[in-house]
């Protein structure tokens, strides 16, 4: 691909108002809520109730903030064509290395937790976990897999003793085919049941990205890491025909399923409803729909994330 010029001024204005703390030209770390919560009202997201990730421990950070292969109507990122900026997130820019990344993803988490400090309602003791973090999430925005040096990134994390979840939307196979060092989970989002509602719902910029992200669900029988298919499911678009779902399961034997919400939040409300975002109830007949069909069972589920996880094993592999 070729080289991109640095991100236009008005994206920047965009991410910045959005609280995004940016890193270098094309990385960036957000708070997540569930950092909030975690401190204040000592509550944990569902990668802690599933997996025993520390929420107060977790960077949840891209290395593409604002290059994708897709379109998403469901995600939460500003597409530059909604605020009239002539973009490209195809074009590739000059890549920052990975120490320096993960560097100063780390001093941007430690910011963003510097305004705790001196709150009286938080938990003390995570806070001070807080400031040692642990795990990183490798999603947030954009396609992490666009970035050349993905593998890199995930053993700089692993020699600083974080955990690592990469999400992917599986459209650049070679990617993951060439990675050197294995994330401690593979997300890839399968967000339709066939090409057709996967046009609607994604919207590719690329050329048989459908086609791309089957070569990336063969490739998960490779990986020696638990792998996860994601269905990000939009009430009226895409949580139809479980059957398919199911058939792409059985096809491709990932070591969890994760039925999940679409959330009405950030630029998705541009792109589509309130109503749109289905309730827990509904994730949950879904997934019992997929259990019915693949022999997945139900291990959990985290109603406030509206998500589900199901799987073969009898209990999800905790890694903290």
């Amino acid at each position: 691909m070729q080289k991109s010029q640095l991100l236009p001024d008005g994206l920047l204005g965009v991410f910045r108002k959005q609280k995004y703390q940016l890193v270098g030209r094309h990385a960036a770390v957000k708070k997540c809520r569930w950092l909030h919560k975690s401190l204040v009202e000592d509550r944990s997201c569902y990668k802690n109730k599933f997996f025993g990730i520390k929420s107060w421990g977790c960077i949840q950070m891209t290395p593409t903030v604002a290059y994708c292969t897709l379109r998403c109507k469901f995600c939460w990122r500003v597409q530059p064509d909604e605020i009239n900026i002539p973009f490209d997130e195809t074009l590739l820019p000059n890549w920052n290395e990975p120490s320096y990344i993960v560097n100063e993803c780390i001093k941007a988490q430690l910011r963003i937790l510097s305004g705790y400090k001196s709150n009286p309602k938080i938990n003390r003791k995570r806070y001070n976990e807080a400031l040692e973090p642990q795990h990183v999430a490798i999603s947030l925005a954009g396609e992490p897999t666009l970035y050349p040096e993905l593998g890199e990134l995930i053993k700089e994390f692993h020699r600083r003793n974080f955990t690592t979840f990469v999400v992917t939307n599986g459209t650049v196979p070679e990617a993951l085919e060439a990675l050197d060092e294995e994330p401690t989970q593979l997300y890839i989002s399968v967000c339709a049941p066939d090409e057709k509602i996967f046009r609607m719902t994604c919207r590719p910029k690329i050329s048989q990205a459908w086609q791309k992200i089957t070569k990336s669900l063969e490739l998960l029988s490779s990986f020696n890491c638990p792998t996860v298919i994601r269905h990000t499911l939009v009430r009226n678009l895409n949580m139809k025909y479980p059957k398919k779902y199911a058939k792409i399961t059985n096809t491709y034997n990932p070591t969890y399923i994760e039925p999940k919400a679409y959330v009405y939040v950030g630029y998705s409300r541009k792109r589509l409803r309130f109503e749109d975002m289905p309730i827990h109830t509904e994730i949950k007949n879904f997934a019992e729909e997929l259990s019915a069909l693949t022999g997945y069972k139900i291990l959990d589920e985290a109603r406030d994330s509206r998500v589900v996880l199901l799987s073969r094993l009898e209990k999800p592999i905790r890694f903290l």
